[in-house]
């Protein structure tokens, strides 16, 4: 049983990094992303980051947004990723988020 709990708590943490420099060095910068920081599993924020600047534009959230924790996902274009931001906005209405919650 140990070992389930050590293999989950694992995979949590690679699919969901906590919301720290180091976990924020893992995300990939090659294309734009959709970014959700969480904490206690719930969005207190979700953004869009530009190629090549996602690591930085989490970064600069670290101290400002609180969470624990970190998703991303990965787009073609910034207007995909903002369309999504916008959508996910909307429906879960993240706590630091001002625009999009209508």
């Amino acid at each position: 049983m140990e070992d389930w709990v050590n293999l989950a708590s694992l995979l949590v943490n690679i699919i969901m990094p906590k919301f720290s420099k180091k976990g924020i060095n893992g995300v990939l910068n090659n294309k734009p992303i959709m970014y959700t920081i969480k904490k206690g599993g719930k969005p207190t924020y979700v953004g869009v980051a530009k190629r090549g600047r996602a690591q930085e534009r989490l970064e600069e959230h670290l101290g400002e947004i609180p969470g624990s924790e970190f998703t991303t996902r990965s787009y073609d274009t910034v207007a995909e990723a903002k369309k999504a931001e916008e959508e996910k906005i909307k429906r879960e209405k993240p706590r630091h988020n001002d625009q999009h919650k209508n």
